[in-house]
């Protein structure tokens, strides 16, 4: 009997990959065929390549700017190419349906699902979708929601509501081995600070601007991004990384508190797992405000406290986190009233439901 076969694709950032992560094992658990479609040098190659049963496949992509830059030109070739690619791969390997997790990447493959006939399935974690998405839809079966809120944007007949995907992983945090990881001891607050999987500039400097001062208060976890780590800080109690993935689950077993930005796989995690969060969303500048939307959703529920990014100091920082800390208790009860939904099955079965 031929196995059941299906493609994923997404990335450009963590983000667009970590839903992927955690359906991948249980569709290879079931004995699936899986194969992954992405960028050549974006961070879901380094991501899913080290996953056993999985075939990455790299293909040529764009990037969907809001702004003027002589690469806006080449970029609809590339979009060709990438669709082209993906045709190849597609008609190849015959898959019952594919599954996209959204960014740039994505559209190529999406637009080739419809000319080869494969039923497709789209996840926008966002709170509004973003442009790939957008692009994206026209050529899927389904859409599936995080917020129950992104219905209002989502074409009726394809929209579905199955709340946040958390990676099952995150759940088996240990802190004996954090503490050992880290050297960290339990008698102080621990804060995880996440500038996103690239980092950020303005949170790195404004931690380490303020460092002495916040190592009063706290043992910090700065994942401060790829080329980012600054062997100038070093201090006891403050620990760099340019990301992790393995050591995560322990890292969130010792920690108290988290400042990060506000992606929405990443605070529907910390939600999960009951972490208060300080959260700073890009700002309009950098983004096309998705962040700033989950983080006042967030602020609103009463899970996180929020600085907008042109309001971020050494000062506001630690006046925030410290205000972070004394409303941990909180914010926590309210937290413990979330249940996270079966989100996961909810999108494995919307899946094998679509695939032909």
């Amino acid at each position: 009997m031929n196995r059941k076969q299906i493609i994923v694709t997404g990335g450009g950032t963590a983000g667009h990959v970590m839903v992927n992560l955690a359906i991948i094992p249980e569709f290879l658990k079931e004995g699936w065929s899986v194969d992954y479609i992405g960028s050549h040098n974006g961070i879901e190659k380094a991501l899913i390549e080290s996953i056993e049963g999985v075939t990455y496949h790299a293909i040529s992509t764009g990037k969907l700017r809001r702004y003027f830059s002589k690469e806006n030109f080449k970029d609809p070739f590339k979009v060709m190419k990438g669709t082209f690619q993906a045709a190849r791969i597609i008609g190849k390997k015959k898959p019952a349906v594919i599954f996209s997790k959204g960014g740039f990447v994505s559209v190529p493959v999406l637009v080739a699902a419809r000319l080869r006939g494969v039923p497709a399935v789209i996840h926008e974690s966002d709170y509004t979708p973003g442009l790939a998405n957008k692009l994206a839809i026209p050529f899927s079966k389904k859409v599936l929601a995080t917020f129950p809120e992104t219905m209002e944007y989502l074409p009726k007949e394809k929209a579905e509501w199955v709340g946040a995907v958390v990676r099952e992983e995150l759940y088996s945090g240990n802190r004996e081995r954090g503490f050992a990881m880290t050297g960290f001891s339990s008698g102080k607050n621990v804060l995880l600070i996440m500038g996103g999987s690239v980092g950020s500039q303005k949170i790195n400097q404004a931690i380490r601007e303020g460092l002495d001062q916040l190592l009063e208060d706290f043992q910090i976890i700065h994942i401060c991004g790829q080329g980012n780590i600054d062997e100038t800080y070093k201090r006891e109690g403050y620990l760099q990384f340019e990301y992790v993935q393995e050591e995560l689950q322990d890292l969130l077993a010792i920690t108290d508190l988290v400042c990060s930005r506000a992606g929405s796989n990443s605070i529907f995690e910390f939600l999960a797992l009951h972490k208060p969060m300080l959260l700073i969303p890009l700002s309009l500048q950098a983004s096309r405000g998705d962040q700033i939307v989950n983080a006042k959703s967030f602020e609103q529920q009463g899970y996180a406290r929020v600085i907008q990014e042109e309001d971020l100091s050494t000062d506001s920082l630690r006046t925030s986190l410290q205000q972070l800390k004394e409303d941990r208790m909180a914010i926590k009860e309210k937290m413990m009233a979330y249940h996270s939904s079966e989100a996961k099955d909810k999108v494995i079965d919307i899946i094998k439901q679509q695939a032909k």
